[in-house]
């Protein structure tokens, strides 16, 4: 619970909280858009070599550089890569202190290898791949942000020192562009970045769609190193996690009583959701990727199996996504922002997560999560 908090508390870090912004940038947001952006460019790059990535590498070592960076704070990107570029060992030696600091019960197998990771420079080809995501991610950011800031000191140069880094991974995004027909996929998902959770309830911090997801992808790739699945499964589970509010850059974010208590909303959602998803997000998505595709977003919270494309825990990916909108309200209580709705959410979330059966152990994650408030 300690990581997870970690990853949740990257929320209270605002990107480029020294320039104008049309809205609020965070880290985690930010980490989440990396994410996907990382599936589009190593499914591409899968295509256009005909090899095969480790994709349980690329998941991890995302999470590796999720914690790096949410160990540095708010330094600012250029001066954090240089840092890094000059000071890799050292900086190496403070993460994994403070990792060992603020998580004293980490699993020894998963900081040893965080350890190698931060050492080694990242020279695989799916740190490639993570990297070009990361700026492709900036590059987002920055487009937001550039004619409002163009009168800001040094901007052009953060614009050159963008532009210089996609040109250096060229090789990578230029396939996915080419195969995926430019980056509207890329805006898509941006656009969760856009939707904020709880939209009438006051909360601090806001949290977005995208932002949440990656709680939920991140607690199940735990979940599943935990429970030693295979490199399959855990893909699945992770970008089945990912991805499962997708429909809602669509549609929207219905709050649940409304689902419940409109008859057959639910059902005729559900209906326009796959309906809308054929129609406007399958064209974005290669012809030869889409029944996978198909597999990992619909119906993300049901147990399946394919002898083609595994197995998706979707029961405990919904055990995730209760316990990301349990530490949702939780969380803004223990920042002193509360209300009726959230108390009542916080009280009828323990309750059904309490009589929720699934390996992940979520009463004692609730547990830990009071312990923590309670420091």
């Amino acid at each position: 619970m300690r990581l997870l908090y970690m990853f949740f508390d990257a929320t209270n870090m605002h990107r480029w909280n020294d320039h104008i912004r049309p809205l609020d940038l965070t880290e985690l947001d930010k980490q989440a858009h990396k994410a996907a952006i990382a599936w589009a460019l190593g499914k591409s790059y899968e295509s256009q070599y005909g090899a095969r990535l480790d994709w349980r590498k690329l998941i991890e070592h995302s999470v590796f550089s999720f914690i790096e960076r949410s160990v540095m704070t708010d330094i600012k990107p250029p001066l954090f890569h240089r840092i890094k570029a000059e000071r890799a060992q050292e900086v190496a030696d403070f993460v994994i202190s403070e990792v060992h600091r603020l998580i004293p019960d980490m699993d020894p197998g998963f900081l040893s290898r965080m350890e190698d990771y931060l050492r080694s420079g990242g020279d695989a080809i799916e740190d490639e791949v993570l990297r070009a995501a990361h700026y492709m991610a900036t590059h987002w950011e920055f487009s937001l942000i550039y004619d409002m800031n163009r009168r800001s000191v040094g901007i052009e140069q953060t614009r050159a020192d963008i532009e210089s880094e996609l040109d250096y991974h060229g090789h990578i995004i230029s396939s996915m562009r080419r195969i995926m027909k430019g980056t509207d996929f890329v805006d898509l998902i941006g656009q969760l970045r856009f939707q904020q959770r709880w939209t009438r309830t006051p909360r601090i911090p806001q949290t977005t769609v995208l932002g949440h997801s990656l709680i939920v992808a991140d607690m199940m790739f735990l979940a599943d190193l935990d429970g030693g699945v295979d490199d399959r499964t855990l893909y699945n589970d992770y970008y089945t996690a990912l991805f499962h509010d997708l429909p809602e850059v669509l549609t929207k974010d219905v709050i649940t009583p409304v689902k419940v208590n409109v008859g057959g909303l639910s059902d005729m959602l559900a209906s326009y959701e796959i309906e809308m998803i054929e129609s406007k997000i399958m064209p974005m998505i290669p012809e030869d990727w889409r029944d996978e595709f198909r597999y990992i977003i619909y119906d993300p919270f049901k147990d399946r199996g394919s002898t083609e494309y595994g197995k998706v825990n979707g029961h405990d990916i919904k055990a995730c996504d209760m316990m990301g909108a349990y530490m949702e309200a939780r969380l803004s209580r223990y920042y002193g922002i509360t209300s009726g709705v959230l108390k009542n959410a916080e009280i009828q979330s323990r309750e059904k997560m309490s009589a929720y059966e699934s390996r992940i152990d979520l009463v004692r994650l609730m547990d830990d999560l009071e312990d923590i408030c309670s420091e």
